[in-house]
C-alpha cells in the first residue's frame, strides 16, 4: 500500500478552517471565496465525508495551475422562464457557484412555490448534501440530479471498464424544530474520493466495490490510483448493480444534458485535473401541496421504521442524514482526522498554492 496505517491525528475544525481559508487567500481568492470553500470542505470532513473534504485542496491546486479552475467566479443565469433557471458556472469554485444557484432557486421558490435549477460547468461542488441542507433551513424540499461530466470512474452494469461518472443523487425534507431527512450517495459502490482516503490510508475498501482492469472483484484501492486502472461498481454491486448504473445514467441525462452542459462519451473526456458538476436541482414549497400533515406524517413514519427490533450486530437504525449528525457531534468534539498522507499531500499543495516554505511549515506545527 501507499501509506503507513498509523492513526490519524486530529485536528479541531475551526483551526483547519483557518488553514483552508489561508490557502485559498494566498492562492488569489477573495475572502469570501475563500470563506465559503473552507466552509464547505470542513463541514464534509465534519459530516464523515473525508472523500469531499480538505483531501480535495490538492486536485483543486491542480486545477487552477492548469488553469481550468476559476478564481473569483459566480453564477450566471443565461435563461430565466419563471419557474425554470439555468445557470452557468463558468468553471467556478463549485462551493460559490452551487451556493448561488441554490439561493436563486430558494427566492424563485419563495414567490412561485416550485422552481427546477439547471446549473452547469461548475467546478467540483462537493457534498452534495450540503445544497439540499441550504434548501432545507430555507423549509424547501429538494432533489438533486449530478453528473461528473466526462470523468468516467464507474463501469456500466455488466461491464469491465469504467464508463461513467460517480454521479451522486440527493433529496431532503425539512422537519420544523427538527433537523432535516436528507438523502445523499453516489451511485457507485463507494465515491471515488473514498477510494482514494482508503489508498491514503493504507486500507482495503468493501468487497464488491472495484473491480481490477481486467473487470475482475478487487478490494486493493490502488486499481483507481495507480495504472492499470480499474473501475468502480455501481450501486448494488455484481447483483442490483443495474439499479444503481440506471439511476446513475439518469444523473447524467438529467444534469448533464438538460443543464446544457455535457453528458461523458468519447468527445468530452476529461484530461486535466479538473472536476467538471452540472446538477439539475428541483426545489419546493411544501406549503404549496394539500398536505397539511406532511410532516407528521413523515414523523410517524420514521418514528415506526426506528422501532423495528434489530438484527443480529446493528446497533441502531438510523434516519436518513442522521449518521452525519452523529459523526459531526463527534468530530466537532474531538477533532477531524487527517491521516499523514493526506496532510503531506495538502502541505505540499499549500506550497505550490503560494505558501511560503516557513509559513506552511508554521501550519503543519500549529494543526498537529
Amino acid at each position: 500500500m501507499n501509506a503507513a496505517t498509523t492513526s490519524a491525528p486530529r485536528i479541531p475544525a475551526a483551526r483547519l478552517h483557518e488553514y483552508v481559508r489561508a490557502i485559498w487567500e494566498q492562492a488569489g481568492s477573495s475572502a469570501r471565496e475563500a470563506q465559503l470553500v473552507a466552509d464547505h470542505l470542513v463541514a464534509a470532513n465534519l459530516t464523515g465525508h473525508d472523500s469531499h473534504g480538505v483531501g480535495m485542496i490538492p486536485r483543486y491546486v491542480e486545477s487552477l495551475r492548469e488553469h481550468e479552475l476559476k478564481l473569483n467566479g459566480h453564477a450566471s443565469v443565461v435563461k430565466d422562464v419563471g419557474a425554470v433557471l439555468t445557470i452557468d458556472g463558468g468553471k467556478g469554485f463549485g462551493q460559490v457557484v452551487a451556493q448561488e444557484a441554490m439561493e436563486h432557486g430558494i427566492e424563485r421558490v419563495k414567490k412561485l412555490g416550485v422552481c427546477a435549477v439547471a446549473l452547469r460547468n461548475a467546478h467540483h461542488i462537493g457534498r452534495i448534501g450540503h445544497w439540499a441542507e441550504q434548501c432545507a433551513k430555507a423549509g424547501f424540499v429538494s432533489f438533486h440530479f449530478v453528473n461528473v461530466a466526462g470523468d468516467p470512474l464507474v463501469a456500466s452494469f455488466g461491464g469491465a471498464d469504467r464508463r461513467i461518472g460517480t454521479n451522486p443523487f440527493c433529496a431532503a425534507f425539512p422537519r420544523a424544530g427538527k433537523a432535516p431527512l436528507v438523502l445523499d450517495f453516489a451511485t457507485s459502490a463507494v465515491a471515488y474520493g473514498k477510494t482514494r482516503v482508503a489508498y491514503n490510508q493504507g486500507k482495503q475498501v468493501p468487497p464488491g466495490s472495484l473491480i481490477d482492469h481486467e473487470g475482475k472483484p478487487t478490494v486493493e484501492p490502488k486499481v483507481m490510483m495507480e495504472e492499470p486502472f480499474g473501475a468502480l461498481m455501481p450501486v448494488g454491486g455484481q447483483a442490483g448493480g443495474h439499479k444503481g448504473f440506471g439511476l446513475a445514467a439518469m444523473c447524467e441525462i438529467f444534469g448533464g444534458a438538460l443543464s446544457g452542459g455535457y453528458t461523458t462519451h468519447e468527445d468530452t473526456l476529461q484530461k486535466t485535473s479538473a472536476i467538471i458538476n452540472c446538477m439539475l436541482s428541483v426545489i419546493v414549497d411544501p406549503a404549496a401541496f394539500d398536505a397539511p400533515d406532511a410532516e407528521a406524517e413523515a414523523d410517524a413514519f420514521v418514528e415506526w421504521v426506528k422501532a423495528s427490533p434489530l438484527v443480529a450486530g446493528a446497533e441502531r437504525i438510523y434516519a436518513p442524514g442522521e449518521p452525519e449528525r452523529v459523526t459531526r457531534a463527534e468530530r466537532e468534539a474531538n477533532g477531524i482526522p487527517v491521516d499523514p498522507e493526506t496532510w503531506r499531500q495538502i502541505h505540499a499543495a499549500a506550497l505550490k498554492a503560494g505558501l511560503s516554505q516557513e509559513q506552511a511549515d508554521n501550519w503543519s506545527a500549529h494543526l498537529r
